[in-house]
């Protein structure tokens, strides 16, 4: 079963949340062939607001297509763009992650993981170009990170291309005001609070799936693509059966305050495009299915 394989942080960040990352060295990507995407997309409204809802990915092959028909029209009508959150200056995020990817104060990290898991996690960094020694200070959830992500680089995938990313260019060229749900400090202290055994199960779980990466990386791209939200909803619920705090912690908490914030902001006439991670608006507990507990209905636009 595929847990942990997109980026950053687990199966469902790549879908739930995108802080930035050290840049890292990857082989050159073989040439992509451009694909229409048709990702699905909501709308909550009242008499004098409306909000686009729409699911991202965080990272894509360059040449996806997805910034068209149905979703480009939605955003060409709304006065704001919002996204999870608004992606701070290089030097700023840098910061932000190293306070919170450090462990001054404990063991090397290896020293944390259990003797049968030492050498595998050795090997996969060794399969990168990269030695346990010189990430011993870090959590064990950052470097988890980086294993998620690199198989990525190597199948192609550019964090430039992700939908954030391009919504945030489309805006600032035309002045659209830009704003976000959460801080990038907010979003690294999720997996920062996660106590050490949680953490430890996410780096074992990143060493153990990563010849899976590319199938899982294929299928969630491709229910995305299509506007599949209950497939991706089942392959997401299947990613996180083996960590339930992550889940609570990423999805379910989440959305129930996201759909607060959609029932209030009815309250201020005006257009709004809010684009949050494709898992957000997938499955049982999603944000459309908190929304119903303020008596409001999401309705799919395409």
């Amino acid at each position: 079963m595929m847990r942990k394989i997109l980026f950053p942080f687990s199966a469902a960040f790549l879908l739930v949340s995108a802080p930035v990352l050290p840049a890292l060295a990857a082989p050159k990507p073989a040439p992509h062939k451009p694909a229409a995407a048709h990702p699905a997309l909501w709308k909550v409204a009242d008499a004098d607001t409306t909000i686009y809802l729409f699911g991202t990915v965080h990272i894509l092959k360059p040449g996806t297509r997805w910034f068209e028909g149905p979703i480009r029209t939605a955003f060409a009508a709304s006065d704001e763009l919002v996204l999870e959150m608004v992606e701070p200056a290089p030097a700023e995020a840098n910061r932000l992650v190293m306070s919170k990817a450090v462990d001054p104060d404990g063991p090397a990290l290896t020293a944390k993981l259990s003797p049968a898991d030492v050498e595998p996690y050795r090997a996969a960094l060794r399969s990168f170009g990269l030695e346990a020694a010189n990430l011993e200070p870090l959590e064990p959830w950052f470097v988890s990170t980086l294993l998620t992500l690199l198989p990525l680089q190597k199948l192609g995938y550019d964090a430039e291309q992700g939908v954030e990313k391009g919504l945030s260019r489309e805006a600032k060229s035309i002045g659209k005001p830009i704003s976000g749900l959460e801080t990038m400090e907010e979003q690294l202290s999720f997996f920062d609070s996660l106590p050490e055994p949680p953490q430890i199960k996410l780096l074992t779980q990143s060493v153990q799936d990563l010849p899976k990466a590319e199938q899982f990386a294929q299928d969630m791209t491709r229910y995305w693509l299509s506007g599949q939200p209950d497939e991706l909803a089942k392959l997401m619920n299947k990613s996180m059966d083996s960590t339930p705090e992550l889940n609570k912690i990423l999805l379910v908490d989440r959305n129930r305050r996201w759909a607060e914030w959609i029932a209030k902001r009815l309250d201020k006439p005006g257009t709004v495009f809010l684009a949050v991670g494709a898992a957000h608006l997938a499955g049982e507990d999603s944000v459309q299915a908190q929304l119903r507990t303020h008596k409001l209905k999401a309705a799919r636009l395409n």
